[in-house]
């Protein structure tokens, strides 16, 4: 399993950004982080702070910087899930959904309906891995 290191909130909310954005300066993060906006000055120390761990990269234009994230999202999706699965549900799936069942109230179709969701995506990752022919 990938690990990396921890991140705040507000780290979270720039790396959001920089998935969602690609390569983006400062100012073009800061105009997409939800309000109340940080100072600029925020922004750009948050986003150092992540350089230093390691998610973020930078391209220098002069005296500016163009940054980009190096973790993909869907991998530190996976780090995620698989902690809160660990720390909050004993490495169990079925506990996990159990849980958002009960606090969701999903009824038996809601819940069938979430397994084929899971049965479709699953197959279209094997689809997706399987050799060409």
């Amino acid at each position: 399993m990938e690990s990396f290191p921890e991140l705040t909130k507000a780290e979270e909310q720039v790396m959001q950004v920089l998935w969602q954005r690609g390569p983006s300066f400062v100012k073009d993060v800061l105009a997409d982080m939800p309000e109340p906006k940080p100072a600029y000055n925020t922004v750009s120390t948050i986003i150092r702070i992540l350089e230093q761990k390691k998610f973020v990269d930078h391209e220098a234009f002069g005296r500016t910087h163009r940054y980009f994230p190096l973790v993909a999202q869907d991998a530190y999706r996976r780090f995620s899930l698989r902690k809160l699965l660990g720390g909050y549900f004993g490495n169990s799936f079925s506990r996990l959904v159990s849980f958002f069942a009960k606090e969701e109230d999903l009824d038996a179709q809601q819940l069938e309906e979430l397994l084929k969701h899971a049965q479709q995506q699953l197959n279209e990752e094997a689809d997706d891995n399987a050799p060409a022919t």
